[in-house]
């Protein structure tokens, strides 16, 4: 892959055409085309992140997510990309041959998917899109702030993912609860996305994608990077199966302005005590 920064990296719409739910993107992290399904179409979530790239200065109020045109949608997406006519249309004409790949269908957008009370059924639907040889592979992605994985029926959806290639990638952005909170805005405690991460992890392999960022142009602290490292390594200790971890930084425009990227120096510093942990270990620079 590339080290130039690519335009095409900081396009994360969520709107294409006329579709409420489902959007293109290029993905650093998928290394490829990841196909989005918005189930927060209404911008609520539980965290109210620093370095969100969703406008919430207006809210559309209530919004219903339809089964049905959200299957349409996605089928008519998953046949745009297969008859190449999605890499004709800006910007993903900018895409570079190598990252012209259907690499998943990720549950992300404007919010937590996981609140969503149907998600397992879009799980469901998700997977029955992906039943013909063409697609064999492509993957089910499920991108969470991992405050919600302790519900019974969000546990039952990942059972199903799990055996429908899903995969699992958990957010922690943070080591003590104070950075948490300055980053997250929650009033979900720290310490039940870190058991929620737990165990998840104990029952299947699972990616952690941290975030990091200058605040007020100052990095994370160093004792901050040492507590997320000890963060890690217990929950490796404690049998959380952690497959990847993805240290990355802000590529768009943020919430607040006084958020801005990490440079690649300092994120391949946390990267290299990821390493040491004996944990895999992917880096992202930003590209804004």
């Amino acid at each position: 892959m590339s080290s130039k920064p690519l335009n095409i990296f900081t396009q994360h719409s969520r709107h294409w055409r006329d579709n409420r739910y489902v959007y293109p993107v290029v993905s650093r992290r998928s290394k490829g085309l990841s196909i989005g399904i918005n189930l927060n179409p209404d911008k609520v979530c539980n965290f109210d992140c620093i370095y969100c790239c969703v406008d919430r200065r207006s809210m559309p109020g209530r919004v219903e997510v339809n089964l049905d045109d959200l299957r349409g949608e996605l089928e008519s997406m998953l046949a745009t990309v297969a008859g190449g006519s999605l890499w004709k249309e800006p910007p993903f004409d900018q895409t570079p041959e190598e990252l012209r790949r259907l690499n998943d269908i990720a549950f992300s957008g404007d919010g937590e998917p996981t609140s969503y009370q149907k998600f397992e059924e879009v799980c469901q639907l998700a997977a029955r899109s992906l039943e013909q040889p063409a697609l064999k592979g492509v993957k089910l992605v499920v991108i969470t702030n991992a405050t919600l994985l302790h519900q019974a029926r969000v546990q039952s959806a990942l059972i199903f993912l799990d055996a429908h290639n899903g995969e699992l990638w958990a957010k922690l952005d943070a080591g003590t609860e104070s950075y948490y909170q300055l980053v997250e805005r929650t009033a979900v405690p720290f310490q039940r996305v870190l058991d929620n991460i737990l165990a998840a992890g104990r029952l299947r392999p699972i990616v952690i994608q941290s975030l990091f960022m200058n605040i007020h142009g100052q990095p994370p602290p160093p004792p901050e990077v040492e507590a997320y490292l000890a963060r890690l390594s217990h929950l490796h200790s404690q049998g959380c199966r952690i497959k990847l971890v993805q240290i990355y930084t802000t590529a768009r425009n943020t919430t607040e302005a006084y958020v801005t990227p990490l440079g690649l120096s300092q994120l391949q510093q946390i990267a290299a005590g990821v390493k040491q942990l004996g944990l895999a270990v992917d880096t992202y620079a930003g590209v804004a």
